[in-house]
This record gives structure tokens, C-alpha cells and sequence, in this order.
């Protein structure tokens, strides 16, 4: 008998599950210490050549300044200062940064969700580090089995959608956004199929094209209002992590001090983001910002 489709889901989802609680020291450790903590890419100036010969703090603040950046930026291009949301949904929410950004700068009332149980409280904590429990409520849940009563007026996936099935994610942000809620979403889409295998086993992630988005939002009552590519402010990125990856491994080397990173771990770490600066670079797979909005009108 052909396993009902749900056992591949439910696996696919116990994988990860388990990789997010595993990178989550590591998370902490390279992105941190928040209270706004990123695990996603990041947004660059290419016309500013950056050397990677500084210490390992500036590398740090680089990093997480470009993540910040990138959020921000989404939230300029799709009017989001303008018109500020009052409720949205944060799926996929990792641990809270962009769920605290939402609250912070726009005052909205974000409900996270995430199917990492210990980020649960992670999140709790940053937020009322950051002033804002009144405003973020962390939820473990998988979109797909996320219900609410109240309806958000967007929803929010940064780099998260590619753990989906594209088709029931779309189906089940439409669910719970209001008539003419928006959907922005940050993420990576497939153009050489060849880097597919390389992508997804080191992510655990599920990466799709461009074209399989849109007819999964059409499906879903769904017009595309915004398409931005930013893959080239995205590509060095890599460069830069790939650097603090290795001024990592040389403290911990020289000084044999504790790390949330084992250097096996570092090594490998190092020579995956030398090959997704160069996937960047080529435009092998490319970082798009998308706004959909619901039944396309406000």
C-alpha cells in the first residue's frame, strides 16, 4: 500500500524540527545575542568592497546589520511604513527576529509561530528584553495546522517557505489573512537545478522555482504585487560569513577557548558558503522579495 501523503510531510517535518533545535546554539552564538536574533541572509551595498581582514567582532556587527537590513528594506518596498499592519502572522519565525522587528518598528502585534519547541521561550525571553510582550506571542505550530480566530491583516515568511509544500502553505496563509491581506515573503528560488541536492541536504530545506510560487499563489486566490531580485546585495553575505566561520576556527584553534561550534563543524561550515558565495554569484539560485496580496486588492 503507497504511504498516505501526510507520513512524508510528518517526517520531512520531524527533520526539521530537529535540525533548527540542533543549530540553535550555533544560532545564538554567531547571530546573537539579540534581543532581535536572524538566521536568514542578509542585504549588502555591492558598490562597497568590504575586506574580510578585521576581527571577528566587525565581522559579527557586518552580518547582522545586512539581516537587519534586509527586513527593513522589505518592509520600505512593500509600503509597510505607510500603512502599518496591526496584526501579522510570522510563519516560520525562527528565533523572533523579524517577529521583534515588526513589533518594535511598526508596533504591530506579531503571533510567531514555529515547530521548535524550545524556541518557544527563547522568543518569549527576547521579547520582553526588547519591551515588547504585550505585542509578540510566540506559537508552536506548523502553518498548516495553525488555526486563529482573528484574521491578520499580512503574514510574513522569511526563508521558511522552502521547508513547504508550496501549495498548502499558500492555502493556509489565505485562511487567516483578512479580505486583501498582503503575504511577503524572502526567499530562494532554484534556477540551475544541478545546486538542488547541495541546497536542500545542507539546509534540510526544499527550495522550489519562481514559477511553482506563483501558480501556488494563484491557486490560492493570491496576485503578486512586488517582485524584487536582490541576489546580487546578497552574495557577499557568503563572503563575510564564510570569514567569521574562520577567524571561529583560528580562536578556537590557537587558544583552544569553547565554542558552540565544534571545528569539524566550522570547516565544513567554511567550505559550504564558499560554494554558496559562488552559487550567488552566478545566479545559480536567486533571493527574491515577493508581495502577494489576497484577492489583489486592499
Amino acid at each position: 500500500m503507497r504511504p498516505p501523503q501526510v507520513g512524508a510531510r510528518t517526517l520531512h517535518g520531524d527533520q526539521v524540527r530537529l535540525y533548527y533545535s540542533r543549530k540553535t546554539a550555533d544560532i545564538l552564538h554567531k547571530y546573537g545575542p539579540g534581543p532581535r536574533v536572524h538566521f536568514h541572509v542578509g542585504l549588502f551595498d555591492p558598490a562597497i568592497r568590504l575586506n574580510t581582514t578585521v576581527s571577528q567582532r566587525v565581522l559579527k556587527q557586518r552580518i547582522v546589520n545586512a539581516q537587519e537590513s534586509i527586513v527593513d528594506h522589505a518592509a520600505r518596498s512593500w509600503g509597510l511604513y505607510a500603512d502599518p499592519p496591526e496584526q501579522i502572522l510570522d510563519v516560520g519565525c525562527g528565533l523572533g527576529g523579524g517577529a521583534l522587528y515588526w513589533a518594535q518598528e511598526h508596533g504591530a502585534n506579531v503571533t510567531a509561530i514555529t515547530v521548535a519547541a524550545e524556541h518557544v521561550p527563547l522568543i518569549e525571553h527576547f521579547a520582553a528584553q526588547a519591551g515588547v510582550s504585550d505585542r509578540v506571542t510566540a506559537a508552536l505550530s506548523d502553518v498548516e495546522d495553525f488555526r486563529d480566530t482573528r484574521k491578520y491583516d499580512g503574514a510574513y515568511a522569511n526563508e521558511s517557505s522552502g521547508y513547504m509544500d508550496r501549495q498548502q502553505f499558500f492555502r493556509s496563509v489565505a485562511r487567516v489573512l483578512k479580505p486583501g491581506g498582503w503575504l511577503g515573503i524572502q526567499e530562494h528560488f532554484i534556477c540551475r537545478p544541478e545546486w538542488t541536492a547541495f541546497i536542500d541536504g545542507y539546509y534540510r530545506t526544499r527550495l522550489g522555482t519562481l514559477t511553482e510560487y506563483l501558480e501556488a499563489a494563484t491557486a490560492a486566490g493570491f496576485e503578486l504585487e512586488q517582485d524584487e531580485d536582490v541576489t546580487d546585495r546578497v552574495a557577499e553575505f557568503w563572503v563575510q560569513s564564510m570569514a567569521w566561520n574562520t577567524a571561529e576556527l583560528d580562536r578556537v584553534e590557537a587558544g583552544g577557548v569553547p565554542s558552540a561550534w565544534s571545528r569539524e563543524r566550522l570547516r565544513e561550515s567554511t567550505v559550504a558558503h564558499s560554494k554558496l558565495f559562488r552559487i550567488w554569484r552566478d545566479h545559480a539560485v536567486q533571493t527574491r522579495l515577493l508581495l502577494f496580496r489576497l484577492g489583489g486588492a486592499r
